[in-house]
């Protein structure tokens, strides 16, 4: 795969924030809060507001490819090392629903030991964070309209599971038949109409772009070992209410695996924007190109103790990280914020403090 001819440079007159931006993430941040608040007061457990349930809690290494061209050595990518890395796998509601209702999957990573000039917020840490899902584009075009959505399914929280099962089936069943006519819709899948395939087979991306040193890109994660290329695409029984726990659980008792990390460099900012994540960025004009690989070999991919270390004790927000890979766009803006409250609500509440590791030797 070839780097585009021409390739859009960063700067930061291409981010700058929109009119009422702050009062959008207020808003969006209260309603994150409300869903948080709500299945504390039912399980007296603090979660996060979204991507509430852990799959997979996993520790591995991070290996930056040596000989990368120029556009590609950026960042954290300026030469070759390997780092120590937390991987979280999760689905996306901010309730912990039976695997029986199919929402999007997540993958968030934690590279650790990151040298360079921190994002504001993240200087008190060493560690650079990428937050994907199995999906590559987001199903809202700006954040006014992903509050709007958020509203509607906020009431549900912890509410008429029965319901949110035939709504799953459903959206199921609506989705798969936009895939027979070669389309898919971002609002089935996240309505629970997400195909119940193996979560290990998933390719995760970032959505929304981020600073790439000179560069803009976004980013992909892509099951690159024959264990997990195998299980994409693999349909799996979905009748048991963690289901997709126990398939992470039962791989890496007997499997070591391996994705690659890739970037897709933005070209041309009218057919790749910054702030319309809702448009697909055309591989055809730029391919994702692999920058690195990471490698996990066999351990308890799940247990107690790594969902207290990690679903209690961390957090991982795109604005953990280096200036060089600053989160761009609106909707990336208002996660900050949103984060942030996130996190303080989790510290608080569960008296366990959220901190930034400098190992992974706690899992």
């Amino acid at each position: 795969m070839s780097i585009p001819s021409h390739l859009q440079r960063y700067s930061a007159d291409l981010d700058r924030p929109h009119k009422d931006e702050k009062q959008t993430a207020d808003a969006i941040a209260k309603t994150m809060t409300a869903i948080a608040d709500k299945t504390f007061a039912d399980g007296g457990h603090a979660l996060r507001s979204v991507h509430a349930k852990s799959h997979g809690i996993l520790k591995g290494s991070f290996e930056v490819l040596a000989g990368l061209p120029g556009p590609l050595a950026q960042g954290l990518f300026a030469r070759p090392s390997t780092y120590p890395v937390v991987m979280r796998f999760s689905t996306i509601p901010g309730d912990l629903l039976d695997d029986s209702i199919s929402t999007p999957r997540g993958l968030a990573i934690k590279i650790i030991g990151v040298e360079g000039r921190r994002l504001e917020g993240s200087e008190q840490g060493s560690n650079q964070d990428f937050v994907t899902v199995n999906g590559p584009t987001f199903n809202a075009p700006n954040a006014k309209a992903f509050h709007k959505s958020l509203k509607l399914l906020a009431p549900t929280t912890d509410r008429i599971p029965d319901v949110k099962k035939g709504v799953s089936v459903v959206m199921r069943t609506v989705e798969k038949t936009l895939e027979v006519f070669g389309g898919q819709s971002a609002l089935a899948k996240a309505l629970g109409g997400e195909p119940p395939t193996h979560i290990l087979g998933e390719t995760f991306y970032s959505q929304l772009p981020i600073r790439y040193g000179d560069y803009i890109a976004k980013v992909q994660l892509a099951p690159a070992s024959a264990d997990l290329t195998s299980l994409t695409g693999k349909a799996v029984a979905i009748g048991r209410p963690d289901i997709l726990r126990e398939l992470v659980v039962d791989h890496f008792r007997t499997n070591a695996s391996v994705w690659e990390f890739r970037v897709q460099l933005c070209a041309d900012l009218e057919t790749m924007p910054i702030d319309d994540p809702t448009k697909r960025w055309d591989e055809a004009q730029s391919p994702f190109i692999t920058v690195a690989r990471l490698m996990v070999d066999t351990q308890p991919a799940w247990n107690a103790s790594r969902s207290e270390a990690v679903d209690d004790g961390m957090s991982f927000s795109p604005w953990h990280g280096i200036e060089e890979h600053r989160p761009l766009g609106e909707l990336m803006r208002v996660r900050k914020e949103v984060y942030d409250r996130s996190q303080r609500f989790r510290s608080e509440r569960n008296r366990c403090p959220v901190r930034e590791p400098r190992t992974a030797d706690g899992l």
